[in-house]
């Protein structure tokens, strides 16, 4: 009897409940919102909205000079933009004042800055609302990104279609020509199919993978242009299971002189200079990633196999950005075993091979593959 009451009552106020509970998180969302934004030391919401239309262009409507978010761009985007993000201005100036920001915008420094702010003209208090755009950017953060429903949707919409076939094979019977709900069934069944088994395959896999790193750093500029050697930088990829990435002290033996980019002007570089004064390192964001069932060894493929670097991460000096180039799957890696002529005479790492050895001196064979020396065994890479 008390679960048929608790049942009907749960029935007829369902409506209620939903309400409620939506208000709730509405609310609740609303107070984090203002929590975290600059509305809540005095200043208001249209404040902040005229703010953002002059940094977006949408004011003064007679502007006659580029908007800021022309080279200050609000979204990731796949193209290396030099100039800093509105994240990145937002938070190097949350912290300082107007006089400050006004300076910066208004009397810039530097060839790069000088060349970009000609021409700009802004009134002092529509420049107040655009820092307090930013500040509030800043406490914020960026609008998360959209998520896409298409393959979701596409997905169920086959299921749909595959069902109708199915009940109209077994049920309807309404076509005549049972051959049609038959090809539509083994269509979007077999879509299905590939969907799954595509998406299955990618689990775990980063190719093309190019995250936004803290610091804008080009490998076209410093390595393609410049023609500093990889092993400059990445002093223990040699003699180590990792490559190891600089610390901004090694940065400085030429960023010491070199304060402005051609590009990128000086905010990039000031970035750097900053780290190796406070000890505070650059977080930068790792892109080559592999399970953690897998080992894998710098030291082995570089220093003892002789490779290029360029044969796994693909043409670094042409990347601005740079990219996982290849997807690192077991099936790669294999393949590159049985490809890969491995730099064994006078190598003194494959002095034991004696066997190897003595056959390519009799001619028996003339090279050797990382395969024939066991680098496709299992236990090499999952022990």
């Amino acid at each position: 009897m008390r679960k048929y009451f608790v049942g009907k009552m749960l029935r007829k106020n369902l409506p209620v409940f939903i309400f409620l509970f939506a208000a709730f998180f509405s609310i609740s969302n609303t107070i984090y919102a203002a929590a975290e934004s600059v509305v809540t030391d005095g200043h208001s919401q249209e404040e902040v909205k005229r703010g953002e239309r002059f940094f977006k262009g949408l004011l003064p409507a007679n502007r006659e000079f580029a908007s800021c978010v022309s080279c200050h761009n609000l979204n990731p985007v796949d193209t290396l933009n030099w100039n800093p993000s509105a994240m990145d201005l937002a938070l190097k100036f949350v912290d300082k004042d107007f006089a400050s920001f006004q300076a910066s915008v208004m009397n810039p420094t530097g060839a790069k800055m000088e060349a970009s702010h000609v021409n700009f003209k802004i009134a002092e208090e529509d420049l107040k609302t655009v820092k307090l755009y930013l500040d509030n950017l800043a406490h914020k953060g960026p609008a998360p990104a959209k998520p896409t429903y298409f393959n979701l949707i596409l997905f169920f919409a086959l299921g749909l279609l595959l069902t109708w076939a199915l009940v109209e094979l077994i049920f309807l019977h309404n076509i005549k020509w049972k051959v049609i709900p038959m090809l539509i069934f083994v269509g979007a069944f077999g879509w299905q199919v590939k969907m799954i088994v595509t998406d299955a395959i990618k689990l775990g896999r980063q190719e093309n993978y190019a995250p936004d790193q803290p610091v804008k750093f080009s490998h076209k500029v410093h390595v393609g242009d410049n023609g500093i050697d990889c092993m400059y930088c990445h002093t223990t990829a040699e003699n180590s299971k990792s490559a190891g990435i600089p610390a901004a002290n090694l940065c400085m033996n030429c960023h010491v002189l070199i304060r402005e980019g051609t590009h990128s002007g000086k905010f990039e570089i000031a970035k750097v200079v900053e780290a190796n004064e406070t000890g505070k390192p650059i977080e930068w964001v790792r892109i080559h990633n592999l399970p953690d069932h897998v080992f894998f060894s710098h030291a082995i493929h570089v220093g003892s196999g002789k490779l290029d670097c360029k044969q796994c991460h693909g043409p670094v000096e042409e990347m601005d950005i740079m990219r996982q180039n290849a997807d690192l799957s077991m099936g790669w890696c294999i393949d590159c075993h049985r490809d890969t002529k491995v730099d064994f005479e006078g190598n003194g790492y494959y002095e034991h091979f004696v066997k190897l050895h003595e056959d390519l001196k009799s001619g028996a064979i003339d090279s050797v593959t990382a395969n024939d020396i066991g680098a496709n065994d299992c236990m090499r890479c999952h022990y």
